[in-house]
C-alpha cells in the first residue's frame, strides 16, 4: 500500500492523471454535498467528526461516553466536559473552547484509564474494569471469551443490546468564507440536534445501499479470518467483516469514490487513491493532538497492527485533496524489468542480487495486514491484474519463532543462493534486539551456504521524539556471498577474539559518527540500542566464515532441532558479542575504568539511569540490556514492568530486603551507595556512613574513585532533587578524606 506515486510516467500522461484525480475529488464532492451531509445550513463545511464509544455501567445503569482523555485540540483550548442528564441517565458533552490550563490540565484524564471505566457522578467515584463489561470469562480451551455480540454481514452500526454503543460528540468545521482558501480557518463544536438529524440521514443511506454496493463491490463483504493480529477486532468490537471497521459516513465517501473511478477517464488509478484512502478512512484513526497541538485523525498503520481505540476521528469529504497519488516525480531511467510473483522458497528466476527484509519472530504479519486491503481491492482492480491471486496466501507465509521458521528462512535462502552466480551477492536487512533470534539468523545463513562480508548500520528513524525513548531507529543491512569452497575450522577461544575486535571496530565507527553529527546537529544519530543491535551484526559477519566451529558442521548444526532451554556455542558467542559492546557502551559522566570494573547489576542500572533520563519506558530495553549485562533478576530492581511505562525503583523506593548481602544489588558497591543514600536522607551524619562504608568494604580505599564516579553519576542522574542533593554530599565527603578513619 505504500505504492502511492506514479513513477516514470511522461510529463504529458502524468497531467492527464491529475486531471482525473480532479475529475474524481469533484464528482464525489458534489454527491456528497448534494445529499447534505458534510454541511451545514450556513454553508459550512465539516472536516473531522470525533466519535467514542459508550456503555452501561452495570452499578449505576447510566451511559458513559469511553474518553482517555477529553482533550480535543490543545492549542485551540479545546475540551469536552460531561454534564450529568439524571432525567436520562447519562451524560450530555459540552464541547469548550478557549479553556483554562487548569481546565486543560484536567481534562487530560478522561473516563478511561488503566483498563477501567471511571467517571465521578455525585460526588462519588465509580470503576468498573473494562473486562467486566465486555463480559470476559475463560472458555473450554482455556482462552478469553466474552459476551460481545459477534456483527453480522449487513451490520454497519452497534444494535440498542450491544454493550458498546458508538458516539458523536464532536466535530470540526471549517468556515465558508475559508474553505477554498490556503490556510482554512476551523473549529471545533459540540453536537447539535441538526447534526444528529444528518447522522441518521447518513445511517438511513448505508442501510438502504449496503447489501446492492457489496453486490457492485463498492463496499467489501469479506469476513475477518482470525489471526494474530486480525483477532483484535473481533475479540474486542465483535466486528467479524472488514466493512465494519468503517463508521456509515466513511462506506458512503469509499463507495462514492470508487462509483467515480469506476466512471472516470483512468479508472486504472483508482484502486491506488482507495488504497491510500484506506489507511486514512477507518474507525481505527486515532484522534491526535500532538504536533502542534491542533488535533488531526491519525492514520491505521503507524505501526503495524489493527489498533482498536475508545475514541476515533472520521475525516469528511473536505481532507480528499490528500489522498491523492503524487504524480510530480521525475521519470526513472527506462529499464527492462520482469515482475514475478513466487513463493521465496522456489524463485522462478535467477538474479545477480536478492534484496530482501525477512520475517524475524513474527515482529510484523503482512500477511494478516494486507487483508485489510484486500478486502476493498480484490474485486476493484484493473484487467492487468485480474489473473493474480486475491487472498494473502497465509499458510505461504513464513512465520513464527523456532524450528519451523528456521527451516523455512533456510529453504528460502538456500533457493536464492542457488538462484545466483559464484559472483552474486545478497543484500539481507534486518533489525532486532534478541540475541536468540540473531542465533538463528547465524544458523539460517550457515545452513543456506551463505557468509556475511559486509555490514552497514543505517539510519533509518529522524525523529527527536523517537531517539528519546531509546527505540531502535535504525536497520542493519547486512551484505553476503556464497562461503567459499572449502573447510574453514574454529574453536570458541579462537573465534571469541576475533568477534571482540569487530564488535569494537564496527561501535566505535557509529560512536566517531555519532560525535561528529552530534557536533553539527546536537543530538546523536544512533542511542544505545541501536549499538548494542550492532554489535551481534558484527559477530554475524566472524562466524558466518567458519565451516565448523568446535568440531562441529555448521550446516548440520543449524538444521538440529533446538532444545528447550538449549544455551549452544553460538547463542555463547552471540552473547559474548553483546556484552563486549556493552563494555565500550559507557554511560555520559562514568570513567571508563570505572565502567569496566563493575558488575552486570551496577552496569544495568546505571545504563538504565541514563536512559530514563531521555524519556525511555520501554520493557524490551530493560530485558535485553539485562540480558546483555547477565543479570541474573533485573526484576528485583524494576518499580513497574508495564510494557511501555517501565521504570527502575528510585533510591527511596528499596526497601532493607531489597539490599542484603544476598542479592545482586545488595552485594555491589552500588547497593551500599544507595544505602548511605537512604541513611543521609534519615538526617543520619554523613561521617557516620562514611564509616560503615570502610566497615563494609575490606578495599575501601581502593574502591573509593568508583564510589566517587558513581556518586557524582547519581548527582546528575537521579530524578529526584533531595537524592542529588545527597549524593553531591557524600562525594564531596569521599573526595575530602585524605586517610581512614578521617
Amino acid at each position: 500500500w505504500g505504492a502511492l506515486n506514479i513513477i516514470g510516467a511522461p510529463k504529458e500522461q502524468r497531467s492527464m492523471y491529475e486531471d482525473a484525480q480532479r475529475e474524481v475529488t469533484q464528482q464525489v464532492d458534489k454527491e456528497l454535498i448534494a445529499l447534505g451531509v458534510e454541511h451545514d445550513d450556513e454553508g459550512n463545511r465539516a472536516k473531522a467528526y470525533l466519535y467514542c464509544l459508550e456503555t452501561r455501567c452495570p452499578e449505576t445503569g447510566w451511559m458513559i461516553p469511553m474518553l482517555p482523555s477529553r482533550i480535543i485540540s490543545p492549542k485551540h483550548g479545546t475540551v469536552a466536559k460531561l454534564i450529568p442528564d439524571h432525567a436520562n441517565k447519562r451524560f450530555d458533552m459540552e464541547v469548550i473552547n478557549n479553556a483554562s490550563n487548569k481546565e486543560i490540565k484536567d481534562a487530560e484524564t478522561g473516563t478511561v484509564h488503566d483498563g477501567d471505566l471511571v467517571y465521578e457522578l455525585d460526588g462519588r467515584t465509580h470503576r468498573t474494569p473494562v473486562k467486566t463489561l465486555r463480559g470476559d470469562y475463560r472458555g473450554p480451551q482455556g482462552n478469553t471469551l466474552n459476551r460481545l455480540r459477534k456483527w453480522e454481514k449487513l451490520d454497519f452500526i452497534p444494535r440498542d443490546e450491544d454493550i458498546f454503543q458508538e458516539r458523536l460528540y464532536a466535530i470540526q468545521w471549517i468556515t465558508k468564507a475559508s474553505i477554498y482558501e490556503p490556510r482554512q480557518v476551523t473549529c471545533f463544536c459540540g453536537v447539535t440536534a441538526d447534526d444528529l438529524a444528518r447522522e441518521r440521514k447518513v445511517e438511513r443511506i448505508v442501510a438502504e445501499n449496503l447489501a446492492r454496493w457489496q453486490n457492485e463491490s463498492l463496499t467489501p463483504d469479506m469476513e475477518i479470518e482470525p489471526g494474530d493480529k486480525t483477532d483484535e477486532p473481533i475479540r474486542t468490537r465483535g466486528w467479524t467483516h472488514w466493512h465494519h471497521l468503517f463508521s456509515p459516513r466513511q462506506l458512503v465517501l469509499l463507495a462514492e469514490t470508487i462509483r467515480a473511478w469506476r466512471n472516470s477517464t483512468h479508472p486504472e488509478l483508482g484502486w491506488i487513491a482507495v488504497a491510500r484512502m484506506l489507511n486514512y478512512n477507518a474507525k481505527l484513526c486515532q484522534w491526535h493532538t500532538g504536533q502542534g497541538g491542533l488535533g488531526y485523525p491519525n492514520h491505521i498503520f503507524y505501526n503495524q497492527a489493527f489498533n482498536v481505540f475508545y475514541n476515533y476521528a472520521v475525516r469528511s469529504s473536505a481532507w480528499m485533496k490528500s489522498y491523492e497519488i503524487d504524480t510530480a516525480i521525475s521519470p526513472l531511467p527506462k529499464v527492462n524489468n520482469i515482475i514475478e510473483n513466487a513463493t521465496a522458497n522456489n524463485p522462478s528466476l535467477a538474479c545477480n542480487l536478492w534484496i530482501t527484509d525477512p520475517p524475524y519472530a513474527d515482529a510484523v504479519n503482512y500477511h494478516e495486514i494486507t487483508e485489510f486491503f484486500i478486502a476493498w481491492l480484490r474485486k476493484n482492480v484493473p484487467e492487468e491484474f485480474k489473473d493474480w491471486t486475491w487472498d494473502s496466501r497465509r499458510a505461504l507465509a513464513i512465520k513464527g519463532i523456532g524450528d519451523d521458521f528456521r527451516r523455512s528462512m533456510i529453504d528460502a535462502y538456500r533457493a536464492m543462493a542457488e538462484n545466483m552466480p559464484d559472483d552474486g551477492m545478497q543484500c539481507v536487512m534486518f533489525t532486532h534486539q534478541d540475541t536468540g533470534v540473531w542465533s538463528d539468523m547465524i544458523g539460517i545463513f550457515w545452513a543456506a551456504g551463505l557468509q556475511v562480508v559486509a555490514a552497514w548500520y543505517i539510519a533509518t528513524e529522524t525523529t527527536s521524539e523517537l531517539k528519546k525513548g531509546g527505540y531502535v531507529q535504525g536497520t542493519v543491512i547486512l551484505m553476503l556471498r556464497k562461503r567459499a569452497a572449502g573447510d574453514r575450522a574454529g574453536f570458541k577461544q579462537r573465534i571469541l577474539p576475533a568477534v571482540r575486535t569487530e564488535v569494537k571496530h564496527q561501535i566505535e565507527t557509529m560512536m566517531h559518527l555519532n560525535d561528529e553529527v552530534k557536533d553539527r546537529m546536537g543530538e546523536p544519530v544512533f542511542n544505545d540500542s541501536d549499538l548494542q543491535m550492532a554489535g551481534y551484526a558484527a559477530a554475524l559477519k566472524v562466524l558466518t566464515a567458519y565451516t565448523q566451529i568446535g568440531g562441529e558442521d555448521v550446516t548440520a548444526f543449524a538444521m538440529r532441532p533446538r532444545q528447550r532451554g538449549e544455551v549452544t556455542v553460538v547463542d555463547e558467542i552471540v552473547q559474548q558479542a553483546a556484552e563486549a559492546a556493552n563494555s565500550l557502551l559507557v554511560p555520559e559522566g562514568i570513567a571508563p575504568d570505572t565502567w569496566h570494573k563493575l558488575n552486570g547489576i551496577q552496569r544495568f542500572y546505571l545504563r538504565m539511569m541514563d536512559m530514563e533520563s531521555t524519556g525511555a519506558s520501554k520493557l524490551d530495553n530493560y530485558q535485553n540490556f539485562a540480558k546483555a549485562f547477565r543479570v541474573v533478576d533485573y526484576t528485583k530492581v524494576m518499580a513497574s514492568m508495564t510494557a511501555n511505562k517501565a521504570q527502575l525503583k528510585h533510591v527511596t523506593d528499596f526497601v532493607s530486603r531489597d539490599l542484603t548481602e544476598s542479592t545482586e544489588l545488595g552485594a555491589s558497591w552500588l547497593g551500599r551507595l544507595i544505602i548511605g543514600l537512604q541513611q543521609l536522607l534519615a538526617e543520619t551524619e554523613p561521617q557516620v556512613v562514611i564509616g560503615q562504608l570502610q566497615a563494609e568494604l575490606p578495599d575501601f580505599m581502593e574502591v573509593r574513585p568508583l564510589l566517587i564516579d558513581m556518586l557524582s553519576f547519581m548527582e546528575k542522574m537521579a530524578p529526584e532533587d533531595e537524592v542529588r542533593q545527597a549524593a553531591e554530599v557524600l562525594g564531596a565527603r569521599l573526595r575530602n578524606l585524605r586517610a581512614l578513619g578521617q
